[in-house]
């Protein structure tokens, strides 16, 4: 899906949080270059016994160490909603990529009806899959869950707002149960088939992240 919407020639990429890993190996597959940063010292320490040779770089979202138009992709996973400034860290996707470049952007979404990153009760944190939480108002919901931002349509195109880029796609869509399709295969199945089928239907609006497509224009 990402490959599909990259820009060509796809000579140079960056993954923008790129954890242990596992997206620089895919990308690797078809992208001569591809960078990784990371805030996390761990995390880079996997990527790099993960994908042997890889360029990578310990650095915040917001401070990205590379020249204006280094990458002709940047993608940035499930990030923006941890990082301290999203604003500033969106900046700096626009800021690497070159002109005709594209950042392809994943964000959880307001409308999903869990919040996956878990939530704090009386000063006490509980992991796990938390219903309705994000439909709560600003102030209610901030309270449950100070740790993670998610975005409405509007809040995550208002980051990019004044930035010289064009929308080439946003739209919604749905997990992929990996956990589920590890214990119960067939229940896995039958869940991607079910939600897949929704990405098709206005019922995509609930899925649980947005996937943002950008190009940098002059």
């Amino acid at each position: 899906m990402i490959l599909d919407l990259a820009p060509h020639p796809l000579q140079r990429a960056l993954i923008d949080g790129c954890g242990a890993g596992v997206y620089l190996r895919a990308l690797q597959e078809s992208v001569p270059e591809v960078h990784g940063i990371d805030i996390e010292g761990e995390h880079l320490r996997m990527a790099a016994a993960n994908v042997p040779g890889a360029p990578l770089n310990l650095s915040q979202c917001e401070r990205l160490p590379y020249a204006d138009a280094t990458f002709d992709l940047v993608l940035s996973h499930e990030v923006l909603e941890h990082v301290q400034d999203d604003r500033l860290a969106a900046a700096e996707i626009v800021r690497v990529l070159r002109v005709g470049g594209r950042a392809a952007i994943f964000a959880p979404n307001r409308l999903f009806p869990f919040e996956t990153h878990g939530h704090y009760w009386q000063g006490e944190y509980h992991f796990g899959n938390t219903p309705l939480i994000n439909y709560l108002p600003d102030p209610l919901r901030n309270q449950l869950a100070p740790h993670v931002r998610a975005y409405t349509r509007r809040g995550l195109l208002e980051l990019f707002i004044g930035l010289p880029v064009l929308v080439r796609r946003l739209t919604q869509i749905f997990p992929g149960y990996d956990g589920i399709n590890a214990r119960r295969p067939a229940v896995g199945r039958f869940l991607r088939e079910a939600t897949y089928s929704l990405e098709q239907t206005p019922l995509a609006a609930f899925g649980i992240s947005h996937f943002l497509v950008l190009e940098k224009v002059d």
